[in-house]
């Protein structure tokens, strides 16, 4: 809850005081060219996956590209420093470089392969109505911390109430989680689905990007392949995320996006594992 105040403390001053014309300074004037260097935007602004949500929402108001937005949305939680510090300090002794690198590369790798592909269907088509209503411009000079914070507030309410939905089906899902591990080990020799369960217990447990590496290296039955999809998939797509990309997406778009970064991630992993040495 405290990353989500502090992007929609953010979203609110974005709203209020950052001009449309700032987003075309900042991003190469090229929409296609945007896409990679906002996939490793997230070096210099670490967000994790439950602030980074009303940030874009505010942003693709202001006129971002959906492309780039979602793009800096998948990669920031994972191409950060913050995450980047934490994966190799929890696979100490496990080869963390390899696994470091390798979780970056692969979620920089399926922001941009994400971006690409929302870049040739139209806004219209994936988001929900409100965000395609033109904004009116703010007068700076009257009242304009009142109206970010104003603004912030307004977003925390429509963020809070999904978030809150998540977290609880996550709790609920957690208490009984403990009597199924013998039946995830079970699963950790498949190729195929030990990754499909580590991803399915990602998006449960919905962790944040920042300490998930800790649960990943715990489970030490799983292959490399497995581990990978789990820290790739949860900070992308996991329980309470369902419920955030609600405040941006419409239904249908998040169905097809879960699905197809589960297929993405879990095909990857697999073949990263096997042909990327280690």
């Amino acid at each position: 809850m405290p990353f989500i105040l502090l992007g929609t403390l953010l979203s609110g001053f974005i709203d209020v005081y950052l001009p449309k014309s700032a987003l075309d300074k900042v991003l190469p004037k090229n929409r296609l060219l945007s896409i990679p260097i906002a996939g490793l935007l997230g070096l210099l602004m670490p967000v994790c996956e439950c602030a980074v949500v009303p940030v874009i929402r505010r942003l693709v108001k202001k006129g971002l590209p959906l492309s780039t937005g979602v793009t800096y949305m998948l990669a920031a939680p994972i191409v950060n420093p913050i995450t980047i510090l934490s994966t190799y300090k929890a696979f100490s002794g496990q080869q963390e470089l390899y696994m470091t690198l390798s979780r970056v590369g692969l979620g920089y790798i399926i922001a941009l392969i994400a971006g690409f592909i929302i870049f040739k269907i139209p806004s219209s088509k994936l988001v929900r109505q409100d965000l395609m209503r033109p904004q009116e411009g703010h007068d700076h000079q009257h009242g304009g911390l009142t109206m970010a914070l104003r603004s912030a507030m307004k977003d925390f309410v429509d963020i809070a109430v999904y978030f809150s939905l998540g977290v609880a089906i996550t709790a609920l899902f957690n208490t009984g989680v403990a009597p199924g591990r013998e039946a995830l080990n079970s699963l950790a020799g498949s190729p195929i689905l030990g990754p499909a369960a580590m991803m399915g217990v990602a998006f449960f447990l919905s962790l944040c990007s920042t300490s998930d590496a800790f649960i990943a290296a715990s489970l030490s039955h799983f292959t490399k392949g497995a581990k990978l999809a789990f820290m790739v998939f949860g900070p992308m797509f996991d329980l309470k995320l369902l419920f955030l990309y609600r405040s941006l997406f419409k239904t249908r778009v998040i169905i097809i996006l879960g699905i197809s970064l589960f297929i993405a991630i879990g095909a990857l992993s697999i073949l990263w594992a096997a042909f990327i040495p280690s």
